[in-house]
Parts: structure tokens; sequence; C-alpha cells
């Protein structure tokens, strides 16, 4: 069957060409995704709001804090690298103590410290939401943890600070 006037379909192509169509069918498909770091602490910001305190709290994961009648207990926290569109969440439980001594659960939840008014605790008299995450788990501290060689006692410790992280407007 002859082809149709002015098309020319040519059955071979340069080895360009059939490299240029093998790299962008393995390109993956969808967003890229950064992976999270993991972190050992949660920083926290608490108002009371009878006295008009605000104060900053660092809770190590699975510990707890109190801050006036409420008991805070974060189980994870998770960064991003700084390279990264900020996204620094945290699981958080709060009870809260009654004057008899009983806890009520009041808070368990995801917090996000880049949309504070999300899921931050409210209640009459304290407001706490997240601001943070510190010492992160890094690469030696992992190799150590796994028993890799070149691993020392000295990078078992948290990298120190994390770098600081900027807001982006949206």
């Amino acid at each position: 069957m002859p082809a149709a006037p002015g098309l020319n379909i040519s059955l071979r192509a340069s080895p360009a060409v059939l490299l240029a169509a093998g790299v962008l069918v393995a390109l993956p498909f969808g967003p890229a995704r950064a992976e999270h770091i993991e972190n050992e602490v949660a920083q926290f910001a608490a108002l009371d709001k009878v006295t008009a305190r605000i104060s900053k709290l660092e809770v190590p994961l699975n510990q707890t804090v109190e801050f006036g009648s409420l008991k805070l207990t974060p189980r994870t926290c998770y960064a991003r690298p700084a390279t990264e569109q900020p996204k620094t969440t945290s699981f958080v439980e709060v009870d809260e103590k009654a004057l008899d001594g009983s806890q009520n659960r009041i808070f368990t939840g995801w917090m996000f410290a880049e949309s504070p008014g999300l899921n931050a605790v409210e209640h009459p008299v304290f407001d706490i939401w997240l601001t943070g995450c510190k010492q992160p788990l890094g690469t030696a501290a992992r190799a150590a943890a796994k028993g890799e060689p070149g691993a020392g006692a000295e990078a078992a410790e948290p990298v120190g600070e994390p770098t600081a992280r900027r807001r982006v407007r949206r």
C-alpha cells in the first residue's frame, strides 16, 4: 500500500533518537518524592492564655512533658532536606490532667509545622503547635546501628543543629 503523498515514514531511526526515546520511557511518571528525615526531638510552641506566656518545648520522642495541665508526648517527627519544600510533621498525643488525678486524651494525630492552625491543640486555657524537629538521625548513625564498618562510636551521635529552614509563601 503506497504512503500518502508528502508523508515520509522511516522504520530506521538514528541511535540518538532511539536513546532519547529510551530515556523518555525510563523516566518515572508522577511527581518526584523526597525522603523524609527522622528526628529524635520534636519542637513545640505552647501558649498559656491566662498569663499570655509562650513557651518553647523540646521533647524527645516517646517522652512526656507537662505544660500546665496538659501532657504532651510526640511519637514521630519527620522533616525534609533543606533543599526540598519544607514539610515537617509529627504524630502527637496530648492528655489533660483533671483535678481528681484522672487523664483524658484530648488530641491524637498529626501536626504540621507549616500549617500550625490545621491540627494544633486548642484548649480553653492552652494552645500547643509544632514548630520543627531537631537532631536528625544521620547516615553515620544509621550505619553504626546496622553495624557497618567505618562507623565509630562518635558517628553514632546525632548530627548537630539542622539547617535553618525558610518558609515558602504560597
